[in-house]
């Protein structure tokens, strides 16, 4: 959420940062809120200072046993003027209130300007692209070649939008997941958390994801509670409501958690597979830093979840988002994209994300300075480190053999009981009937 001392001082920049993420937000009436309210608590300010003037000549006209006049009245008008104002100011704060979570966040200075996807800025590309002999298979031909994807399986048990994955494809999402966590924990200096997949509305709220993202996620009525899109939103407000100590900044958590999203209004994009589901595994990785200091630590943020894709031998590039691309949340963004060579196609497989204080003042996450000043909102990052259903496609497709089996690189192999090939155990048929 922004400041509303920013909001009244530079209206022109506010705006400009609505119009660049495409979004509509009554600025001019918010603004006319805010003014009508800071003009009531003038006027109950005055109020509650002729009450006590009045109530001081009541007590001492009464010591005196003097006649009390009209003041009594005067002191109960005063009274109703004060308790009117009080209910008007409690309307002008709801509509203030949301009208303000509306507001999206700023940019950063070095976002690159753009109207959608199209304009953003390639960083740069690492990496080679495999070169595979033919035939070139897509991960849905590997998948039903080694007998590890089965989505009518899926479909039978949750609907379209689901994967059921199986022998070694299961065993290979586990091992990418546990080799994640021990790279974020034992090289990047990770601490890793292990958070509840339902999270409740204020947290969701905190995060940025509502209210403009209710209608893409799952809500459970009977307990007033989202499952949720990504592990950010948990692991964010762990610290809702606290004051951290500059000395633990930054703080680094790492955290798996399957995720679940509705993907409303997803119809008419590649939704083939693997590649756009509605429950998904991921690795998130979230920062706590001090205000002063973020956009250094937005660079290593980037650089750890960079290597999951070097130490995979993966072909991938950074993207610089522009400012039509941005989330509602975020200040900046670079996405991670892997190359899969069946699809032919660039996969996005991390947003990595400077939120500045916007998440922060949303749920209250403020740091004390060592020198004793005053505390100041924290500023909160996170990324992918990394999502796993395109991350498997990209790692199945980049790694195929001739023959439909699929290499190993060495980092993975002692996830895998030293395996250096999928596909050479025999493959048992479950016929459906």
């Amino acid at each position: 959420m922004l400041d509303l001392k920013l909001i009244r001082q530079e209206p022109d920049r506010v705006r400009a940062a609505i119009a660049a993420k495409g979004m509509a937000v009554d600025l001019d009436r918010l603004l006319h809120l805010d003014a009508e309210r800071r003009d009531l608590l003038g006027e109950v300010e005055a109020l509650k200072h002729e009450r006590n003037e009045v109530s001081r000549q009541v007590g001492e006209l009464k010591r005196r046993s003097g006649d009390l006049g009209d003041r009594a009245e005067r002191m109960r008008r005063v009274g109703d003027m004060i308790k009117a104002l009080a209910e008007r100011e409690r309307t002008l704060n709801t509509e203030i209130e949301e009208l303000l979570a509306w507001v999206p966040n700023m940019l950063h200075p070095s976002v690159p300007p753009g109207s959608s996807a199209a304009d953003n800025v390639v960083v740069r590309v690492e990496g080679e692209p495999p070169q595979l002999e033919a035939p070139v298979r897509d991960h849905l031909e590997l998948g039903e070649m080694l007998g590890i994807l089965d989505f009518p399986r899926a479909a039978k048990i949750s609907g379209s939008g689901f994967s059921v994955l199986r022998g070694q494809g299961a065993r290979l999402e586990r091992a990418l997941i546990s080799y994640m966590l021990d790279l974020h924990t034992s090289r990047h200096g990770y601490e890793e958390v292990l958070t509840p997949v339902l999270a409740r509305p204020s947290c969701l709220f905190g995060t940025g994801q509502l209210p403009k993202l209710r209608e893409d996620m799952y809500y459970v009525s009977g307990d007033d509670a989202f499952l949720i899109p990504t592990a950010e939103v948990t692991i964010t407000s762990l610290y809702g409501g606290e004051t951290l100590q500059e000395e633990v900044l930054p703080l680094k958590h790492v955290g798996y958690t399957p995720c679940f999203r509705r993907e409303a209004g997803a119809a008419g994009r590649e939704t083939r597979g693997l590649l756009r589901l509605h429950q998904f595994d991921k690795v998130e990785l979230v920062k706590f830093s001090h205000p002063d200091r973020s956009y250094e630590e937005h660079e290593l943020l980037l650089a750890d979840a960079e290597a999951v894709l070097k130490h995979l031998g993966l072909h991938y590039r950074v993207i610089a988002l522009c400012a039509a691309d941005l989330s509602f949340a975020a200040a900046k963004c670079y996405d991670l994209e892997v190359w899969a060579a069946g699809e032919q196609r660039w996969l996005e497989v991390s947003s990595c994300s400077n939120f500045e204080d916007f998440q922060a003042r949303r749920l209250g996450i403020r740091m004390r300075p060592t020198d004793g000043g005053k505390s100041r909102y924290c500023h909160t990052l996170n990324a992918s480190g990394t999502a796993l259903p395109r991350l498997m496609v990209a790692f199945l497709e980049h790694y195929q053999t001739p023959e439909g089996t699929v290499r190993v690189p060495e980092v993975i192999r002692p996830y895998l009981g030293g395996a250096s090939e999928l596909g050479l155990e025999p493959v048992v048929a479950v016929r459906r009937s």
